[in-house]
């Protein structure tokens, strides 16, 4: 066969995205042969790299692979990732997506020797992003990383906004900081997100993750949702989430976790239920979903009974708490606790596992404030699951 001159010249430019895990009490990465939450962050910029990689951003003779690992069911191995980039002439990028901020220690401990061998790191994730969003000063781990040359993502990363990173990776020309945080890009429309079956196979139930909305109209002072994706509501429409479910039954999934903050409040919420449920019974297929609400979901009509109907097995509610004083505290007007009992009662009826966040820590509670709030909980309350956490400060 005769080979052209174009193919003779052909580079390989590696893309790896990496979602760090994080230390344990002990000091110890946390990791488990299967996980059970997939990282949407990934998904999405996985779906935009790859349609970098299909427009030939790096020109027609630059092919960009890409690679995506999950550091929660996935063993990292920056040894192995700096030998390909090395054995590529150089030629590559390590992207820490999703970054938050318990997960920062561990991924600046992955990045240190790949800077050291010289490989092209941008950092993004709400660590970043709510940091400069919400701190006067930025703090002394991001400085740091910017000292190692760390290149640093804060924003979304639609519009094509990765083109320009990856150019500038190829180039050698990594900017200290993509800011993009004072543009929110629409989602109607916007690059599907996806992931490869290799790397969803490694969630139990080979559960994949979207977006269908971002943003929240709330105020919650210990909340960085809306300092980070605002609190203008964006959206994805009907034909965007059936173009999502196609692409992923193609690669054999059909279990997703719907990562909207507050999915009740998606105004697109009713037209996605609709077309999921249509998409169930016309395709025959049984599609599962995880969710996310706030307390008041089940005055909206009709809206459990089509959560039902489109597949949702577990619903996710911050409860945040059930001292009035500590919700008036934290701006969380919108929780009635008195709406408590019969949302729950409403979830259960439908067959719908209920997963409640709770927060401890508030500044009026005490040791044997939080025990006594918790046996109310216990006694009243017909929760499923009960997952506590502590309300920590930044930075």
């Amino acid at each position: 066969m005769r080979i052209s001159k174009d193919q003779t010249r052909r580079e390989t430019f590696l893309v790896h995205l990496i979602k760090p895990s994080h230390y344990d009490d002990d000091g110890y990465v946390i990791q488990w042969v299967r996980s059970k939450i997939p990282s949407n962050t990934m998904a999405t910029v996985y779906g935009i790299m790859l349609d970098c990689a299909q427009r030939n951003v790096l020109g027609p003779s630059i092919d960009i692979e890409i690679t995506a690992s999950d550091e929660t069911n996935t063993r990292i191995k920056p040894d192995k990732i700096i030998g390909a980039i090395q054995a590529a002439g150089g030629k590559g990028l390590v992207a820490m997506v999703g970054v938050q901020s318990n997960q920062f220690p561990r991924a600046m401990d992955i990045v240190r020797p790949l800077r050291a061998a010289g490989i092209p790191v941008c950092l993004g994730g709400f660590h970043i992003s709510g940091c400069l969003a919400m701190l006067p000063d930025i703090p002394p781990e991001i400085v740091e990383a910017q000292e190692l040359g760390v290149s640093l993502f804060a924003g979304e990363a639609e519009l094509c906004r990765i083109d320009e990173v990856v150019k500038d990776a190829y180039n050698g020309e990594l900017k200290p900081l993509y800011n993009h945080m004072s543009d929110l890009p629409g989602l109607d429309g916007a690059i599907t997100p996806i992931l490869p079956p290799e790397t969803l196979h490694k969630n139990i139930g080979s559960y994949s993750s979207f977006d269908s909305g971002r943003g929240c109209p709330f105020q919650c002072s210990f909340c960085t949702i809306i300092n980070v994706q605002g609190r203008k509501s964006r959206y994805r429409t009907g034909d965007d989430i059936e173009h999502i479910l196609r692409q992923n039954l193609d690669q054999g999934i059909t279990s997703f976790f719907i990562t909207d903050d507050n999915f009740a409040r998606n105004k697109n919420w009713e037209a996605i239920f609709d077309r999921i449920i249509s998409f169930r019974e016309r395709h025959k297929v049984k599609i599962r979903l995880v969710i996310q609400v706030d307390t008041l979901c089940h005055l909206i009509p009709n809206f459990i009974q089509k959560a039902k109907r489109a597949g949702v097995k577990r619903v996710f509610i911050g409860l945040e708490n059930i001292n009035p004083d500590n919700l008036k505290a934290a701006s969380k007007k919108q929780n009635l606790i008195t709406e408590y009992r019969a949302m729950l009662q409403a979830w259960k009826q439908a067959d719908v596992v209920n997963y409640c966040g709770y927060i401890l820590g508030f500044p009026g509670d005490t040791p044997e404030r939080i025990l006594a709030d918790i046996e109310i909980i216990k006694k009243e309350l017909p929760v499923d699951l009960l997952e506590l956490f502590c309300l920590t400060p930044l930075p």
